[in-house]
């Protein structure tokens, strides 16, 4: 866990603006800077950075935040990668507290990064002096300037190459680098400690950051298997990582798509023929972590698989983990290549503008599901409908994407020929009616006149303001119904009002105060421009004076019900004339009749 007083003094250092605008190119317009979304596409710019709030804001598609909240949207990182990366581009060390029991990288083996970044530099340096593995890639239609941009190296024939870039080659930590194996001891032999990669061309994989975290393999000649990758390590996780995501990631945003294969030499082959914005799962099946990471960066995910049996079970599998995480306006695509083709074949032989053609026309997810789930049924018959309606029910009932689900829906119920509300997949919209038939017009849209309640106006001053945390009086934080989420933000803002709302949204972000923090950034009164007509101070003095004047209402009503029940004290009673009194004041503008003067 990174300690929170950590975060807070990150944010309080770094600039949104200097971490922003190495992604986006920002410019400056009146107190803020402005840029095009680079969440969605637009020809206006709507996405707005404010250097006074540290918070970035986008008036098309409402997203927002701060610079971790945009590393972890513009990268797809989670939040403890962004706040890493964040704390190295400004040279800082992250420190962590681990329960008793966690695994740790850096507790288990520390410099296991620069222990893999060596191993990195001895296999490339290999590469270079290995005529049978340069011949190799060159057969494949590879570049030396491919082959450097995505670091291959090689792994030489033999057992214990390794200890020329580790003099401590026996070092038990070594193993946690998942490139050596130690050999079980056998009665009266030694465990023995060998390489386990031999004769391969070997492909780095990076994380989020760069870093070199694991390797993929592949034989040169024969040998069994083909493709070798790492171990699961302290660094590496499998189901986490994709081959060559950090490389393609600019590329990804450009296109607003990613290609997904299923080898190394398929994303380096296609890197070479100019399709920059393909990655690999790594040796495993496609997970959930995979496709959430991959929709956040792109709107568009196309699985590109082998048209064989191998192939199309793969990509049901990566249907199947795709239906949960799904949202409206993301769309995931199959593209199946002939059997005798992978991607690196097909590009080769056919070249860049037949495989994009061929992205384009991939099947979307809804036309790939009900072809497979139809195959296996007769429609012809009710029982083979209600087949249909069996094998579909388990799949849809995990769609949360609203619109989606209820189109999904909609088709399951044309091809069962049974209405929506018989499939058991939940209720379904009206149909039917007489009217249904008919074209109508559209009712006039409504404008509706939101009001804010005056605690959520103060909430959305005090993110904007910090320094008026100190005109709220503690009497009207502790009588609140809003969960104590103002008084926690006047709080935060009173111990040090140099704090900003970026700091504030990190602070809460865990909390029963996040939610509301990040509607009351969203409010219209934050996105008005910095000037000297914008009294804060004047603001919050008069919503503080609506909520007193609230709460003396709720009492005055409280005491007459009492007086009326005729059980009520001289003292209540007492109170009730003043707050009467008052509240006639407040009403009217005038003084109390005592108060006046007498001309």
């Amino acid at each position: 866990m990174i300690p929170q007083e950590f975060i807070q003094s990150l944010l309080g250092r770094v600039d949104i603006v200097d971490v922003i605008d190495r992604y986006v190119k920002l410019r400056k317009a009146g107190a803020n800077f402005q840029a095009l979304c680079p969440f969605h596409n637009e020809k206006s710019p709507s996405f707005s950075v404010s250097p006074s709030k540290q918070f970035y804001h986008c008036f098309g598609c409402g997203a927002h935040g701060n610079a971790i909240g945009f590393l972890m949207e513009y990268s797809g990182l989670a939040y403890p990668e962004a706040i890493r990366q964040l704390a190295e581009q400004y040279g800082l060390e992250v420190p962590e507290t681990r329960a008793k029991f966690e695994k740790s990288a850096a507790a288990q083996a520390p410099g296991l990064v620069q222990r893999m970044n060596e191993a990195l530099a001895y296999y490339r340096a290999e590469l270079k002096k290995s005529k049978p593995a340069i011949d190799y890639l060159k057969g494949r239609g590879l570049t030396g300037e491919i082959a450097a941009r995505y670091g291959l190296g090689y792994a030489p024939d033999g057992w214990q190459n390794l200890e020329a870039a580790w003099p401590d080659y026996a070092t038990a930590d070594l193993k946690d680098t998942g490139l050596v194996i130690d050999s079980e001891p056998e009665e009266g032999r030694k465990s023995r400690r060998y390489d386990r990669f031999r004769n391969r061309v070997m492909f780095p994989i990076l994380d989020s950051r760069g870093h070199v975290i694991g390797f993929g393999g592949r034989v040169i000649g024969a040998g069994e298997p083909k493709y070798l990758n790492s171990p699961e390590t302290p660094l590496f996780e499998k189901g986490r990582e994709l081959y060559g995501l950090y490389q393609a990631r600019r590329a990804i945003r450009d296109a607003n798509r990613v290609i997904v294969v299923e080898g190394y030499m398929d994303v380096v082959a296609l890197a070479q023929m100019g399709v920059e914005n393909a990655v690999a799962t790594l040796g495993t099946a496609t997970t959930p972590i995979h496709v959430g990471k991959l929709i956040k960066l792109a709107d568009n995910v196309v699985f590109c698989f082998d048209g064989d049996a191998a192939g199309r079970k793969a990509a049901w599998r990566a249907l199947e983990v795709s239906l949960p995480v799904l949202a409206d306006g993301k769309l995931v695509s199959f593209l199946f290549l002939p059997p005798e083709d992978d991607p690196d074949t097909f590009v080769r032989r056919e070249g860049r503008e037949a495989f994009a053609a061929a992205v384009e026309a991939a099947r979307p997810l809804s036309q790939f599901l009900y072809a497979e789930l139809t195959s296996q049924v007769d429609l012809a018959t009710d029982e083979g409908r209600a087949r249909l309606v069996t094998l579909a029910r388990p799949l849809l009932s995990q769609v949360t994407a609203p619109a989606l689900g209820a189109l999904l829906r909609s088709r399951l119920s044309e091809l069962a020929r049974l209405p929506a509300e018989a499939l058991g997949l939940g209720p379904a919209a009206p149909s039917g009616s007489p009217s249904s038939s008919r074209p109508s017009r559209p009712a006039p849209e409504r404008k509706v006149r939101v009001r804010h309640r005056p605690a959520d106006r103060l909430l959305a001053i005090l993110l904007r303001a910090p320094e008026v945390a100190t005109r709220i009086p503690e009497e009207i934080l502790e009588n609140l119904d809003d969960g104590g989420t103002l008084a926690a933000v006047d709080h935060f803002f009173a111990e040090d009002p140099q704090r900003t709302a970026g700091q504030a949204i990190a602070y809460f972000e865990a909390t029963d105060h996040g939610e509301k923090i990040r509607q009351c950034l969203q409010d219209p009164l934050l996105n008005q421009a910095d000037g000297p007509d914008l009294d804060w101070a004047a603001e919050v003095d008069g919503l503080v004076g609506q909520l007193l004047t609230g709460r003396d209402q709720r009492r005055a009503a409280e005491l007459a019900e009492r007086i009326g029940a005729n059980v009520a004290t001289a003292d209540e009673r007492a109170e009730y004339q003043r707050l009467f009194s008052a509240l006639q004041t407040s009403r009217s503008g005038n003084p109390p009749a005592e108060e006046r003067s007498d001309f």
